[in-house]
């Protein structure tokens, strides 16, 4: 296990609902220092409510400086330009981003970080590879960034091909990002998302009282939870709904995207986010864990997370069809039209009896973040032993002032599923 560094992790905020990059740095923060930073430069924000708001609280939090997560781990939000253009705003930009970053390393470490890494989980950021004295840089690929909406795609893959090409790790997390980066980086690695096992296991182990939110529901729930955001297919889920009027579809986050003929129908519930730390209790309600991903160039990629804690759950997922999914075929019934939707939610009930729950969860239950984190640190770890004995590949990085004062294997289709 990696031990004894500091690490600068660059992802989205912190208080969010937790992804693979706040499983990854909070088991890592056990034996090591965690610099988090919320980076907010990767778009720039439109003039909607939501964008506002959310630069609103940005601000906020780059005032507060850096806030403590734990004994071993901070937050600092930085100043920066979101979704700089031109040349001169993106120096600027990268050049604030450097001397807070830099400014928070001292400040947490005494000016002794000791031996550091950078894990960016941020598409964008070639410029900090060698700014810190780091040991490792690792790009951790979870996204095909260049098919988001509301982002400058050309800027992006410009930019996440030369942090290929420069970081001393890349991790990728599905077989369709491997690919990807295997074509400019035949040592990309592939490291499939874990799941916090315990906490979602509970659900059909020693099932929660239903959540009062849903407490007077006597149909089958058939439920998702995440974000629903322009890759959900919203029409999907509605047209399936109307054809089982006797089936209540139960739908847990933010809603960014339009959900009005959703909200209108009578057995579709949105309730909006609600904590992780709930999750089990919905997931002991439901008969399955929806996955209507629409079927895009970015979804081919994605590897979402939320169907390894839906399985470890126990339940059986009805998803459109998603390559990654394929690997639990069985248990992951695929439906791509109304019709198939709805029907599949028929053979999900038609296939319940006892003991299904711990036959599912058992599926994954070898896929912690623990586990994963461990598979991580050895391969960086090697990878490090690598650049120790060997040169880097000469690649010019343009260095900034200084502060004032002081692997090469794939992991994992051989890793083993359960």
């Amino acid at each position: 296990m990696i031990e004894g560094r500091t690490i600068v992790c660059l992802a989205s905020s912190w208080d969010y609902d937790p992804t693979s990059k706040h499983h990854i740095m909070r088991v890592l923060s056990q034996r090591n220092r965690i610099v988090w930073v919320n980076y907010h430069g990767t778009r720039r924000p439109l003039l909607n409510r939501a964008d506002v708001e959310a630069s609103v609280a940005t601000l906020r939090h780059v005032a507060s400086g850096i806030r403590p997560v734990s004994d071993t781990f901070v937050q600092v939000t930085p100043l920066v330009i979101p979704g700089a253009r031109g040349a001169l705003a993106r120096r600027l930009h990268q050049r604030m981003l450097i001397a807070q970053i830099r400014r928070a390393i001292r400040r947490v470490s005494g000016g002794s970080p000791g031996p550091l890494q950078v894990w960016a989980f941020a598409p964008d950021v070639p410029y900090l590879v060698g700014q810190f004295g780091e040991e490792c840089f690792v790009y951790y690929c979870v996204d095909d960034y260049t098919r988001f909406e509301g982002l400058d795609s050309q800027h992006i893959t410009e930019a996440e091909n030369e942090l290929v090409d420069r970081a001393d790790v890349v991790i990728t997390t599905s077989e369709g990002l491997h690919e990807a980066k295997r074509s400019r980086r035949a040592d990309a690695l592939l490291v499939r998302h874990g799941v916090d096992y315990r906490h979602f296991a509970s659900a059909w182990r020693d099932p929660p009282p239903r959540p009062a939110d849903i407490a007077d529901i006597t149909a089958p729930i058939f439920g998702f939870f995440g974000l629903i955001q322009f890759w959900v297919d919203r029409r999907l889920i509605a047209e399936a709904a109307r054809l089982r009027p006797h089936y209540q579809f139960v739908l847990i986050g933010d809603a960014p995207a339009d959900v009005g003929a959703l909200s209108r129908m009578g057995n579709v519930r949105m309730l909006g986010r609600r904590p992780n730390a709930s999750l089990p209790a919905y997931c002991a309600a439901f008969e399955a864990g929806l996955m209507p991903f629409t079927r895009t160039d970015m979804t081919r990629s994605i590897n979402p997370i939320k169907m390894y804690e839906y399985l470890a759950a126990g339940l059986p997922i009805i998803s459109t069809t998603l390559p990654e999914a394929q690997r639990f075929a069985g248990p992951v019934l695929f439906a791509d039209t109304p019709a198939a939707f709805a029907e599949a939610c028929d053979r999900v009930l038609a296939a319940a009896r006892p003991g299904r729950r711990e036959e599912i969860s058992r599926l994954v239950s070898g896929e912690s973040w623990e586990s994963k984190v461990e598979l991580l640190s050895q391969l960086i770890l090697n990878r490090g032993a690598v650049l120790r004995t060997a040169a880097k590949p000469s690649v010019e990085v343009p260095q900034l002032p200084p502060p004032p004062a002081a692997v090469t294997a794939r992991e994992a289709q051989t890793a083993p599923l359960t």
